[in-house]
């Protein structure tokens, strides 16, 4: 993920490989810092499906913390 910075704006997502098409639900849209607090929050199952989006890039959560 390029920007890094703990006040980028990011979108916080689950992408639901169960559904049908992958839904993607967003969980937070803001500073990047909190979208990591509510991120760590999370039960493992979800985390599994996590991404963190920015202006320039998509990482999944467990990529970015090295799971």
């Amino acid at each position: 993920m390029r920007t890094t910075y703990q006040d980028a704006t990011v979108r916080l997502y689950f992408l639901d490989h169960e559904a049908e098409g992958g839904a993607a639900e967003t969980l937070f849209y803001g500073p990047l810092s909190e979208a990591m607090r509510i991120a760590e929050q999370q039960p493992d199952e979800v985390q599994q499906g996590l991404f963190l989006a920015t202006d320039n890039d998509v990482v999944a959560w467990l990529d970015l913390i090295g799971e």
